[in-house]
């Protein structure tokens, strides 16, 4: 009897421990969350150094929102959670949030928008001064910064562009440039998207050079300056991330105000109208083709189609043509793509040759221009629909600065085998409508 009671206790305690053993086998497994990593890169102190992109200008203006949802900004956070540590930034104070003013969206009517400008709550203390920003920061865009300009040996473009004026102090305005501004940092990383208004700056005013902020970087000088910044970023063997030149005609600026938009507004007046009228850049006057482009605030000029003191109406009679400012024409388009060109062949042999990652800034942009899909969210080239561009059509919305920080995150973490998670662009916004919040 006590055998069988053995048997029947190891038979017992067998099933007990199968049973034990299937229910262990048929748990789900618990997936362990992969591991965070700075890789071979150290984020502690990151600093970004470029012009309005980098600093959150957006809107045709600087104001606080724009600056904290800056590229940097984003960026920094996510380098956070990988070893990155804070990350400070020039912002407005929130009683002056409206910074220099910006174009507001007040209305959308059957498609054409009335924009309007904030000009209250803003941080002048003067005509073209802003109120002083004091303190260490390390994202150091700056509106309107041009690589030679950073250089600048006169230094006079400390005192001539007010939003860096207003990060230096009264001894240093007119007496240090942007070169040696950046210097000093003790940074660990950097980001360096600077270059862009080299080309940007011609392409804006219409392929006509007025002044220092309108000429094409030569490509010799651009290539001897890139290099000098460079070295002066990574002197002390630090890693970094640096970013092409877009395509200056891949932004709404030039691609909304069509020759067909214009003619077909004309006809719809006029059906006799035949062809749009331009003046060129060597000063010959013919019709507009599509390969000639218009800037952006050509449409609120109120020039269009207005007659002269002969009769002969803007932009629809070649004896009125439009004038060559307001148009890049299709002979400027070719030599300013060929200066990106040149300019981006710069960057990427030396983001090569010193071990860097390289954000593609450009190809990026011409993949937002034909239209992308990115987290279920569609994005694309097109002026206040498009997602990725605020209101002046050069200049990034929230949504478009969170999709171009993944741009860095990925370039980053390819290089460096880092694992910086990328932005969720669904928690930002494109161009703000009437009607939200």
């Amino acid at each position: 009897m006590v055998g069988d009671i053995n048997m029947k206790k190891i038979i017992f305690n067998s099933l007990v421990a199968a049973t034990i053993l299937f229910a262990a086998s048929c748990k789900p497994e618990i997936e362990t969350p992969a591991a965070t990593t700075a890789g071979t890169a150290n984020f502690s102190k990151y600093i970004a150094i470029g012009n309005s992109l980098t600093s959150g200008y957006a809107d045709g203006g600087l104001y606080l929102e724009g600056q904290k949802v800056a590229y940097p900004n984003l960026l920094a956070a996510q380098m956070a959670t990988v070893g990155g540590g804070s990350f400070t930034s020039p912002f407005f104070s929130d009683i002056q949030a409206n910074g220099s003013g910006y174009a507001s969206l007040t209305a959308l009517t059957n498609g054409s928008p009335t924009i309007s400008q904030i000009t209250t709550g803003t941080a002048y203390v003067a005509p073209g001064k802003l109120a002083k920003y004091s303190g260490e920061i390390q994202n150091l865009g700056i509106p309107g910064m041009r690589l030679d300009l950073a250089f600048d040996p006169t230094f006079t473009f400390s005192a001539a562009n007010m939003f860096f004026e207003r990060l230096l102090t009264d001894a240093q305005v007119g007496k240090v440039n942007y070169a040696a501004y950046i210097q000093g940092r003790n940074h660990t990383f950097f980001s360096l998207w600077l270059g862009n208004n080299d080309a940007l700056g011609y392409a804006l005013n219409g392929g006509v050079t007025t002044d220092a902020t309108t000429v094409l970087t030569e490509k010799a000088t651009f290539s001897f300056l890139y290099t000098n910044m460079l070295n002066i970023l990574t002197a002390g063997g630090q890693k970094g991330v640096v970013a092409t030149i877009p395509d200056v005609t891949a932004v709404p600026y030039f691609n909304t105000v069509t020759p067909a938009a214009l003619l077909a507004a004309a006809k719809a007046i006029n059906p006799a109208a035949a062809s749009i009228y331009i003046q060129t850049g060597t000063g010959t006057v013919r019709a507009a083709t599509s390969e000639d482009l218009i800037r952006l605030p050509f449409q609120t000029a109120g020039l269009f189609a207005v007659p002269n003191a002969a009769g002969y109406f803007y932009g629809l009679d070649p004896r009125n043509p439009i004038a060559n400012n307001w148009v890049l024409d299709k002979d400027e388009v070719v030599k300013v793509k060929d200066y990106v060109n040149s300019y981006n062949s710069t960057i990427k042999s030396l983001a090569n040759s010193k071990g860097l990652a390289l954000a593609d800034t450009y190809t990026y942009f011409n993949t937002v221009k034909a239209g992308i899909s990115i987290q279920g969210i569609n994005i694309n080239a097109a002026f206040i629909t498009g997602g990725a561009f605020s209101l002046d059509g050069i200049h990034l919305t929230p949504r478009g600065n969170a999709a171009i920080a993944n741009v860095f995150v990925d370039a980053i973490n390819a290089k460096y085998g880092s694992t910086i998670p990328t932005i969720d662009i669904t928690k930002y916004r494109g161009v703000k409508f009437p009607d939200s919040k």
